[in-house]
């Protein structure tokens, strides 16, 4: 694996007097080595992070970071300020500057990488060694762990000399890290005769990718690597803790010590989560408790096992982004502080949820509302703008399996029963097994069912992302009620944004005590029905039912320009994200068009320009890489063979993999050939019933050659855009290149979950 840091990352005579500057010129030594593609972007994204919370530590250390799509590998700048630079720390300026870069698809190994760093800032020998580097190269031999402090004792309580952050094979110098518990590459080492009493150990190589990023450290596997098999972990020191399982059990006579469990999140999830933990494993060592971290970062996190949870006495929360499943922790003395808490002040915290505990202080009990998912996985600075847009794409994702299914089989039904199947009685009363219009109509009516559950399903699982379960009841309620006044897809989105909100407004009532244990299965349920039928049955459903016929009425009547231009401006939203929300709610417009047993030829037109317009992704990207295949990489050549199949079967998330390695050619020209599939779609009247099946459904579109003309046109103008403008860039990444853009070739990449566009 490609190092972070090389002697020409290093500047030991920072002279920026800003922390804007001095992130400005270690980003241009990045700029310069080929690791960051567009300076002024990745600076912005460097400022963004910047905004959140600011990234000066106590100890004048300064860890400005980020996740950029414009940067091509894992990177590191570090920076020796003699003046410092205020990066807002407590304690004042920061005279140590490390800038880190991370690529916007980083792997689970690279972020482990970064994030072990980040722990070693926790250690005070391993900053004064770097204060008093006398050279470039010593200070990246310092980061890398190539040499140990200089004039600095290796702590018991850390690994030995020689190891190091990257990712590599051990050394002969390395045999202690074998026996590190997950989380390798961190500065809390386990001896082998600590790992043959019960602690869980790993090899480094093997353990790396599962590490840091999301793995449970014990805070007390603190017995030294070079202190011999029979070496302990200090006076005072708990029992060793495996990582993730159960505490180990005290020896006979040994009064148990007191347990934590913790857990560590930070917006970015690179530095401070881990930089929290590290803190926190520390002081808990120091105290003689058995502390147990869960680091929720950037590469996701293992959950704590549920024995180590139940067998806690307290919890200290150290976060800025919602705790993923809090409630797993409810009904214990808990601290609940912000990261920055957890790496200041630990021993602070630590005390204060032994007092909570002494005095019998606990957190809501199970029962109590946990959070919705949105909230579980949301980030504490989003507002409700964004909240809004994850409450309908809530909706709309439950809703699209229920499109496909009914949409394929009403097109099939037609297919096979011809255009009349729609007049044919109910199977129910006449059916012929021999008869191709028998099965034809069985198809059909099957699809009609599936689409009857659309409104309701959309609005139950809108209020669902906003209340939980609670809100499933009035939203699936509020939903019959808009389909049954005719208030189609406009009415199923404010019957669950008004169930939602009844039911939050209900939760935030205080109940006796008494009445908690039926509140979420008859008072909840009862109350929040009533009201939301209420509304839409006397307030707001007639008029939302005549915008419905309204909006309907229009788009019925488009013909000319107006189609066309449409036609454009849904291809440009198919192509805009790849499957991100603007592309959803493109494709959520068409579906819910035709999500119905007799659709318009305008919402048909719709629909077949939609998903012409989705397919011209991944199939640019895979003509592009045959005709030109020297102006990408081996592993995008791969992903365009496959990006074949992906784009025929109308899945834009095939070309994800393209447009996060080279955003500002690759999206501007799948726009492009989105908009003029879109307005040849719309401007040669094709139409499709299906919502979905790519290539597939072709015998199901109407005007089917022309419709294939103008997705080729689109492809065509997308993969010679992207040609042109990888030309002009100058750069050829062939497989025997060398330096930054052939190790970013041979990275793996995340090739996107391949899912309905």
């Amino acid at each position: 694996m490609s190092d972070l840091i090389s002697v020409d990352l290093v500047d030991l005579d920072l002279s920026a007097g800003t922390k804007e500057a001095a992130a400005r010129a270690l980003a241009e030594r990045m700029v310069a080595r080929g690791r960051v593609t567009d300076l002024e972007g990745f600076l912005a994204d460097v400022a963004a992070r910047e905004a959140q919370m600011p990234t000066g530590l106590d100890g004048g250390i300064g860890i400005p970071h980020c996740r950029s799509a414009h940067v091509t590998e894992p990177t590191l700048a570090f920076g020796r300020s003699a003046a410092g630079i205020d990066f807002g720390a407590p304690d004042g300026p920061a005279d140590l500057v490390f800038l880190i870069a991370a690529p916007a698809g980083a792997d689970d190994a690279h972020l482990t990488i970064l994030s072990s760093l980040a722990r070693k800032l926790m250690n005070a020998e391993f900053t004064a060694a770097l204060r008093a580097a006398d050279s470039a190269q010593t200070a990246a031999d310092l980061i890398l762990g190539d040499e140990p402090p200089t004039g600095a004792s290796v702590r018991d309580d850390e690994p030995p000399a020689g190891a190091s952050v990257r990712g590599d094979e051990p050394s002969a110098g390395e045999e202690a890290r074998a026996a590190r518990v997950p989380g390798a590459c961190e500065d809390t080492a386990v001896a082998p005769a600590a790992a043959s009493a019960g602690v869980t150990a790993g090899s480094t190589a093997e353990t790396a990718a599962a590490g840091s990023a999301g793995r449970s450290t014990p805070a007390g596997a603190g017995a030294g690597a070079g202190a011999g098999a029979g070496a302990s972990a200090g006076a005072g020191a708990p029992a060793a803790v495996a990582a993730g399982g159960p505490a180990h059990a005290p020896a006979p006579g040994e009064p148990r010590p007191f347990r934590i469990v913790a857990v560590t999140s930070c917006p970015t999830g690179i530095a401070h989560t881990y930089m929290a933990a590290e803190s926190l494993e520390h002081a808990g060592r120091e105290a003689g408790v058995e502390l147990v971290v869960e680091t929720q970062g950037s590469a996701g996190f293992t959950r704590l096992d549920p024995a180590v949870i139940a067998a806690a006495d307290g919890v200290i929360l150290a976060h800025d982004v919602p705790v993923r499943d809090k409630d797993r922790f409810a009904g214990k003395p808990t601290v609940d502080v912000g990261v920055k808490a957890g790496i200041n002040r630990p021993a602070e915290l630590i005390a204060e949820v032994r007092e909570k505990a002494v005095r019998g202080e606990a957190s809501a009990p199970a029962h109590a509302p946990a959070g919705t998912p949105v909230e579980r996985a949301g980030d504490a600075t989003e507002g409700y703008g964004t909240k809004l847009r994850t409450w309908l794409m809530s909706g709309v994702s439950y809703m699209v399996p229920f499109v496909a299914a009914g949409g394929l089989l009403i097109a099939l039904g037609f297919a096979i029963g011809g255009w009349q199947v729609d007049k044919a009685p109910s199977v129910m009363d006449h059916f012929v097994w021999t008869q191709a219009g028998s099965w034809g109509a069985l198809l059909f009516q099957i699809g009609g069912v599936a689409f009857t559950f659309l409104v309701p399903v959309l609005a139950g699982y809108i209020a669902y992302g906003m209340a939980d379960r609670p809100g499933l009841v009035p939203g699936f309620v509020g939903g019959a009620i808009a389909l049954d006044a005719d208030a189609g897809f406009l009415g199923g989105l404010a019957a669950g944004l008004l169930a939602g909100g009844v039911v939050l407004a209900i939760q935030r009532v205080r109940i006796p005590a008494v009445l908690r244990g039926i509140m979420p299965v008859v008072v909840i349920p009862l109350l929040s029905s009533a009201v939301t039928g209420f509304l839409m049955l006397v307030v707001i459903g007639k008029p939302i039912a005549s915008a419905q016929k309204g909006l309907t009425d229009w788009l019925s009547g488009l013909t000319g320009t107006h189609a066309v231009l449409l036609g454009a401006l849904l291809g440009l939203m198919m192509c805009f994200d790849l499957g991100g929300p603007v592309n959803k709610v493109a494709y959520a417009f068409a579906t819910a068009g035709i999500a119905v047993t007799d659709p318009s030829d305008s919402a048909m037109r719709i629909m077949a320009a939609v998903m012409a317009a989705g397919m011209v992704p991944p199939l640019a990207m895979a003509l592009a890489t045959t005709v030109r295949g020297r102006l990408f990489t081996p592993a995008e050549r791969e992903n365009g063979k496959a990006a074949w199949v992906l784009g025929a079967s109308f899945i834009s998330e095939g070309a994800i993999p393209f447009a996060a390695a080279d955003p500002l050619r690759v999206i501007p020209s799948a726009m492009a050939g989105g908009a003029l599939t879109g307005a040849l779609s719309m401007a040669f009247g094709a139409t499709l019933r299906a919502p979905h099946g790519g290539v597939f459904v072709v015998p199901l579109i109407g005007s089917p050659l022309l419709y294939l003309v103008a997705v080729a046109a689109g492809v065509c103008v997308t993969a010679a855009l992207v040609v042109l403008l990888k030309g002009m860039r100058g750069q050829a990444p062939e497989s025997g290149t060398t330096g930054p853009a052939a190790r970013q070739a041979d990275a793996p990449r995340d090739t996107g979950q391949p899912v309905a566009a």
